[in-house]
Parts: C-alpha cells; sequence; structure tokens
C-alpha cells in the first residue's frame, strides 16, 4: 500500500518538527510513506470563518494531489475530520465525487486501525497526559464521547500502552479540553482567532 502524507498548513509552519517526526514513525513501521511537496491548506480555516466557499479550489486540489495514493495519513484530527467530514459536500457543489474522504486517517487512527502493531519500537521513561481533542472524540471516533453512554476505549492510550516506560494519564473530564470553555471545549474558535486578529488583540471579558 502507499500512503500519501498530509502535513496541514499551521504543523508545516509552526511544528515542522511533528511532520519529520510523523514521518518517520510510518517509516518505522514498515509504511511506503511518500510527502507530496506541493500539498497547501485544505480549506478549514475559510469553512470555519464561514466562507466555506472560498475552500473549493483547496479541496479540488486536495483531492486531485492525494488520488493515487492508498491512504492519506495526517497528524492533525481536527484537519483530517474537516476533509472526511466536510469536503465530500463541498465538492458536491461542482459536480465532482470527493475520493479523499474514505481513505483518510488520523496518523493514531490509522496506526491503531490500519497496521495494527502488537508492540512498538520505543521507550519513553515519562509521565505524560492525553489530550483528547473533540475532533478526534466525536467525529473520528478516536476515543469514545462521553454523550454516548458506550464502554470507554482511547486508541491513543493503546498505543501509547505499547511503549516501554511510559506513564499515561489523563483528565478527570476524560473527553474535554483541560481547559473548559462555555457550552463547548473546541479550541477551534481560539485557534481561528489567533490566526484572523491582529497582534495584542483580546478576547472581551466573559468569554472564557
Amino acid at each position: 500500500m502507499k500512503v500519501g502524507l498530509f502535513i496541514p498548513c499551521y504543523i508545516n509552519a509552526i511544528y515542522p518538527n511533528v511532520g519529520v517526526a510523523s514521518y518517520k514513525l510510518l517509516k518505522s513501521l514498515g509504511v511506503d510513506v511518500d510527502y507530496p511537496l506541493d500539498q497547501t491548506c485544505c480549506g478549514q480555516p475559510m469553512a470555519n470563518a464561514g466562507f466555506e466557499d472560498e475552500s473549493m479550489k483547496l479541496a479540488l486540489r486536495f483531492d486531485d494531489l492525494f488520488r493515487e495514493y492508498d491512504y492519506i495519513v495526517g497528524p492533525s484530527a481536527s484537519c483530517v475530520a474537516f476533509v472526511k467530514e466536510n469536503h465530500p459536500g463541498i465538492l458536491e457543489k461542482e459536480g465532482h465525487v470527493c475520493q479523499s474522504a474514505g481513505k483518510i486517517y488520523d496518523l493514531c487512527e490509522f496506526i491503531h486501525d490500519v497496521l495494527k502493531p502488537t508492540k512498538i519500537p520505543a521507550r519513553f521513561p515519562h509521565k505524560v497526559s492525553i489530550h483528547n481533542s473533540c475532533h478526534g472524540v466525536r467525529e473520528l471516533l478516536i476515543s469514545a464521547p462521553s454523550e454516548l453512554n458506550i464502554p470507554y476505549y482511547n486508541k491513543l492510550r493503546d498505543l501509547l500502552d505499547m511503549v516501554e516506560g511510559i506513564e499515561v494519564f489523563e483528565p478527570s473530564h476524560i473527553d474535554e479540553n483541560i481547559q473548559r470553555l462555555p457550552k463547548s471545549s473546541c479550541r477551534t474558535a481560539r485557534w481561528q482567532h489567533g490566526i484572523t486578529k491582529p497582534f495584542g488583540w483580546s478576547e472581551p471579558k466573559g468569554t472564557r
């Protein structure tokens, strides 16, 4: 199988080491992985801001760029979920059938569900806490959403438990962010403000 590595624009710009580590991890697990050099934004910032039509060209570009791969894997549940859940509807408006949605996976989801390793050749003798992102939990089902009242599972923890020496902890509100927000625990709104508001801008009092 041939895997196309999708590195979201914010990771490429701010956390490029995450992209490099993702590539190395897949390689270490025996995956035939390629990184298409011409990739760019998936269109999520525009759609989240209410300008979904402006993400059309990016969605078309994305679908074309990754069309030859068996799987698309990215280290961002939010961006992967946007492609999976939103690209089909966006592209349908142009009469285009989205090919990417059915074969895109979050990095951890892909390792857990597709590769299914029985061990991971790594050692990390430290305490770590899991951050269960809202898109990962509620759109990709990487862990069990509490509101569904189903037995708890967490694919991230399953993988981390294979790492030698690690101690894994989870927050008391197990499927929410550490900082609880009014009506929603998602950080997308904060991230959106961070790239659209001028330097020094702060939220009005009482919004947190």
